[in-house]
C-alpha cells in the first residue's frame, strides 16, 4: 500500500515523461512501443543490447503455470518477469506496484539497466494479455526505452523463430527507479471522479463481466464496473491474429465509444492488467499520458458503497 500512499499529494505536480506534455503527440516523438518478431530476431543475431523479458501471467481459472511454461520454451536470451512477485505484497489486492527500490531490485536481477533496451512478451493466446502491464511498469518507474514484441510469443512461434529452454540465467544489473504518479490512479482518485468528472475511465474487461451478467474469476468478486465508466475489451485493440490494430483503427475504437483522446483518460480492469492495454492503444495514437487505476474493479467492489456498483445482474443499470 505504500505505493498509493506515495501517490497522493504529488501528483498534480508530476511531470509526464521528460519533455512530453499531457494529450495527444505526434507518435513519431515517443519511444517505439511494438517491435515485429523479425526486429527481434535480427537483434538477437546481431548481439544488439536488449533485454527480453517473459511476463506471462494467467488468471488462476486457466490453471497454466507460466514459469514452468517459460522454463519449457522461451524466446533465446529472455528472463522470466513474474507480475505477483515484483507486487506489493502488503496489499490485499492482487499484483499491486511495488515500492520502486524493490522494482529496481528485481529487474536487475533480471540483466536490466537503466541503459537496457527492455522488449517483454508473454505466452498468451491472444498474442499480448499480461505484457503490457510490465510495459507500463517500466514506464511509471522512469525507464522509456521498452518495448512490446507485438503478436508475442504465438507470432513469433507463427513465423517460425528459434526457441529455447531451460532456467534464465541473466547478468544482474544496476537499475535505478523514480516512480512517476502521474500514470497511477487511486481509489480515491475514482472516487473522486464519479462527481468530479475530471478524466474519462475506460474499462477493459470483457463486456459480460462489465455489464455484471457474468461471473467474475476471483472469488467473492461480483461483476459490474464504476460510475461512468465506457467498456472497451482490450481484445478489441487486437486483429484475429494477435498483432495490435493499427493507430487509425485504435483511433476509430476510441471515437465509437466517445473517448476523446485530447483529454484526461484512466483506465481499468479486473486487478490492473488488461487495462494496459488501454494505455498502449492510445500510446500508438499519440498519447502517452494515460493512467491506470491500479486497485482496478478487486479493490473498488470491495471497498465501493453498494450504490456505486453498476450491475445488470443487481437490476442497476446507471
Amino acid at each position: 500500500m505504500e505505493v498509493a500512499a506515495q501517490l497522493r499529494g504529488s501528483q498534480e505536480s508530476s511531470q509526464i515523461e521528460a519533455g512530453q506534455k499531457p494529450g495527444i503527440m505526434a507518435a513519431g516523438s515517443l519511444f517505439r512501443a511494438l517491435v515485429s518478431a523479425k526486429w527481434v530476431a535480427e537483434a538477437l543475431k546481431t548481439s544488439q543490447p536488449l533485454q527480453l523479458l517473459d511476463a506471462s501471467w494467467y488468471l488462476p481459472k486457466m490453471k497454466r503455470d507460466p514459469r514452468q511454461e517459460f522454463e519449457e520454451r522461451h524466446i533465446p536470451g529472455a528472463a522470466f518477469f513474474d507480475i505477483d512477485l515484483c507486487s506489493d505484497r502488503t496489499s490485499p489486492y492482487d499484483h499491486m506496484l511495488p515500492k520502486a527500490e524493490d522494482f529496481a531490485e528485481y529487474v536487475g536481477k533480471l540483466g536490466v539497466s537503466n541503459s537496457t533496451h527492455v522488449v517483454v512478451y508473454d505466452a498468451s493466446d491472444q498474442g499480448l494479455f499480461s505484457a503490457p502491464r510490465v510495459w507500463w511498469m517500466f514506464r511509471v518507474f522512469g525507464h522509456k526505452t521498452v518495448s512490446l514484441l507485438n503478436g508475442g510469443l504465438r507470432n513469433w512461434q507463427r513465423e517460425g523463430h528459434p526457441l529455447g529452454s531451460g532456467r534464465a540465467r541473466p547478468v544482474r544489473a544496476e537499475f535505478q527507479a523514480t516512480l512517476n504518479p502521474m500514470f497511477v490512479k487511486t481509489y480515491e482518485d475514482i472516487k473522486e471522479n464519479i462527481d468530479s468528472r475530471q478524466f474519462q475511465v475506460v474499462d477493459a474487461r470483457a463486456a459480460g463481466r462489465f455489464k455484471g451478467i457474468e461471473p467474475e474469476p476471483r472469488e467473492g468478486i461480483e461483476p459490474g464496473h464504476i460510475p461512468g465508466t465506457v467498456n472497451i475489451p482490450f481484445t478489441d485493440f487486437m486483429t484475429e491474429e494477435g498483432l495490435e490494430k493499427s493507430p487509425d483503427d485504435i483511433q476509430r475504437l476510441f471515437k465509437e465509444k466517445k473517448m476523446d483522446l485530447s483529454k484526461p483518460l484512466v483506465a481499468t480492469c479486473g486487478s490492473g492488467v488488461t487495462a494496459c492495454h488501454v494505455a498502449l492503444g492510445a500510446y500508438l495514437c499519440g498519447k502517452p499520458d494515460v493512467s491506470i487505476y491500479d486497485g482496478a474493479w478487486v479493490e473498488w467492489y470491495m471497498r465501493a458503497r453498494p450504490e456505486d456498483v453498476i450491475s445488470e445482474g443487481r437490476g442497476k443499470t446507471l
